[in-house]
């Protein structure tokens, strides 16, 4: 396996009972938590801090998971949880890349038993092998290519026009001047669940969770301008004039 970057890597079961747990689990139905309830706690925290809350629950999840990390850090996996090591989620919400929730892969390259290749990019495939920038080849009857998402907004450039995209700009992504999302602050994600700079363009999008929760938020905006109610954008002061 080649590795262009280092991964967030956690085993499933760890992030259910510790990341997932107090809200969405059968304890916390037993405590009255509903699916609604949860979905709410879970979208009140603003994303300005939060990071903050996300930092010791990875320091945790390091912590009791320190024999797996160390034995795929001595595979030659790079990792990482973060560049403030806040971890998976916010890896998901700034730049939509860089993890792995392991299901019993990660075992198999702790073990050995997938070798893993890193620092150098691939120059050029060939009949039966990969040419690499340093010079060596890995021979390979079959590749597969893990390349990752791209921003929603290359679907349209697509669909529509690459003006079109240019336009909307880059979907997801907080502008936290972390990697892979460069500022400036937008303090909520990028053209999800509002209006964008295309009228009547609208993005939808995420796990089981997001789609869940913000599809009916999405859902009531254009309710209301079907409905002909004012919609002002937030944050944008309405002046009012004396008769």
């Amino acid at each position: 396996m080649l590795q262009r970057s280092s991964t967030c890597v956690v085993k499933s079961e760890t992030l259910m009972e510790l990341g997932f747990g107090p809200l969405y689990s059968e304890a916390a139905v037993a405590a009255g938590i509903t699916t609604e309830k949860a979905d709410m706690l879970f979208a009140s925290t603003p994303f300005a801090i939060m990071h903050h809350g996300q930092i010791p629950l990875w320091n945790e999840i390091h912590r009791r998971d320190a024999d797996f990390y160390e034995r795929l850090a001595k595979s030659g996996l790079k990792l990482d949880f973060g560049a403030d090591e806040s971890g998976l989620s916010m890896k998901a919400w700034r730049s939509g890349s860089g993890y792995y929730i392991d299901v019993g892969a990660s075992e198999l390259i702790a073990r050995g038993e997938f070798k893993v290749r890193g620092g150098v990019e691939i120059r050029r495939a060939k009949a039966n092998s990969l040419e690499l920038t340093d010079g060596s080849e890995l021979p390979a009857n079959l590749i597969v290519c893990a390349t990752g998402f791209q921003s929603m907004n290359r679907l349209v450039a697509q669909l529509v026009s690459e003006a079109m995209a240019d336009k909307v700009g880059k979907c997801w992504g907080l502008g936290s001047d972390t990697p892979g999302d460069p500022g400036p602050w937008e303090g909520e994600p990028r053209n999800m669940w509002k209006p964008t700079q295309q009228e009547g363009l609208w993005f939808h999008g995420g796990n089981l969770h997001l789609s869940r929760h913000y599809s009916q938020f999405l859902a009531l905006q254009l309710k209301a301008r079907m409905e002909g109610l004012p919609t002002p954008v937030y944050g944008l002061q309405t002046v009012h004039h004396a008769s």
